[in-house]
Order: structure tokens, then sequence, then C-alpha cells
């Protein structure tokens, strides 16, 4: 395997949170919906809030990767759902389904052979397809684990 192939395994591994960092289906899966719009004294957002804020930064890194038009959400606020309660019972489904999808397309993204990782994005400010793979990453390890201490904290 030469480098290029192995950078974009290894990519796809951290992105998909595997390895070293929790698994989303550790954080969400068997999360009782009636904690899912809870929060703990002294913590600032719900599990919802916060399954639903890794989706949509997820969902913006991609496409603003991948398409130049794409118009992000004002920052922060619309990265944050305002009320702590999902809108309706199949929310934390359709979000983790979403969050699922996305982030298959970000990895497919990362393990296609014709997209340059080091290249700049031409309308990204300086950015890279590389950057943008490991910030997803990073971003996602840690809400994932917030939402792990949240299980805790509820005794789930």
């Amino acid at each position: 395997m030469n480098q290029d192939a192995a950078l974009r395994q290894q990519l796809v591994k951290v992105i998909e949170s595997s390895e070293a960092h929790a698994e989303l289906d550790d954080a969400v899966n068997g999360f009782p919906e009636k904690l899912h719009g809870k929060r703990p004294d002294g913590c600032p957002h719900s599990p919802w809030q916060l399954l639903e804020h890794m989706r949509i930064a997820q969902w913006d890194i991609l496409e603003f990767t991948r398409d130049p038009r794409h118009e992000s959400p004002a920052f922060p606020d619309g990265y944050w759902p305002k009320n702590p309660e999902p809108p309706d019972a199949k929310a934390w489904d359709n979000t983790v389904k979403a969050f699922l999808a996305d982030r298959k397309a970000l990895c497919e993204l990362v393990a296609n052979e014709s997209v340059d990782l080091f290249t700049k994005i031409p309308h990204g400010g300086g950015q890279t397809v590389l950057r943008q793979a490991l910030l997803t990453a990073d971003h996602n390890a840690y809400h994932l684990g917030q939402l792990l201490l949240l299980r805790r904290t509820f005794g789930v």
C-alpha cells in the first residue's frame, strides 16, 4: 500500500471514531427517549442539542468542502438547536441517520484518490480536504465524549 492510500485509510478510521475514540453507537444507542431533552444541573446542553450540533457541524464541513456555493449557518446560533427537547419522537433517530450518511459521504470523499487532500479548496480560504477531515474527526470526538459523560451523569 502506498503512502497516499495509507493516509486515506487512516483518515477514514479516525473520522469513523474507531479504535481509540468512542463510537457513535456507544453514545446514542439505548439513550432513553425521556432523557434526550434533559439538561443536568450545570450542563449547558441536552443530549439532543449535542447530537444535533454534531450533525449540523459535520454537514456544514462536508458541504463547505465539496460545494463552493454552500452557505454555512450563522455562527454560533445556527449550529445549535435552541430548544433542549427534540421537536418530535423521530428527531433523534433521524439525526443519527443523517449524521451517519454525511459521515459516510465525507469518508468517501477522503477515500477518493482523485481528490487531492493537500491542495487548498478553491473557495476555502486556505483550507484543505485533509484539514476538513481532521477538523471533523476532532469535533466529533469531543462531542461524543460529552454525550458519553451525559449518559453516565444520567446513570444510563
